[in-house]
């Protein structure tokens, strides 16, 4: 298995933060990391949806988990290997909110797989919560 964790603090409420995740068709406007997406569905466990990054090709992924107001999970499977990211949001004290992003590769071919595709993967997620952050603390 190859795993990764990014977590940021805002200001910003859940139920803010929250109302951006599941507008999927606004993601392109905030993450600089996904040009556009097509939707199959609404915001729902088994929607899929697929993403075009900035270079490469294009990204099918399926909504996994949602725990309302607090977590979704979406996932690609690469048939030999399953890329899962959960993305959640934590209540933190003095009403900040901890925003996680967590991936993990699992499967047959994790332990080759994931050193060469997993730092690509994550690699904006630092950026990708800033710009989340300035969203929804604005």
């Amino acid at each position: 298995m190859w795993e990764y964790e990014y977590s940021v603090e805002t200001t910003a409420s859940r139920e803010e933060l929250w109302r951006h995740w599941t507008d999927m068709a606004a993601w392109p406007s905030w993450n600089e990391g996904i040009v556009a997406i097509e939707v199959d569905g609404p915001f729902g466990v088994g929607t899929t949806f697929t993403m075009t990054p900035p270079e490469g090709d294009k990204v099918k992924l399926r909504i996994s988990e949602i725990v309302p107001g607090e977590l979704f999970a979406d996932e690609a499977d690469g048939g030999d290997f399953v890329v899962r990211t959960v993305h959640s949001l934590t209540p933190v004290a003095d009403g900040r909110t901890l925003i996680t992003y967590r991936t993990e590769i699992t499967g047959p071919l994790a332990d080759e797989i994931g050193p060469a595709i997993g730092p690509e993967i994550t690699g904006d997620f630092p950026d990708v919560l800033a710009a989340l952050v300035k969203l929804a603390e604005s």
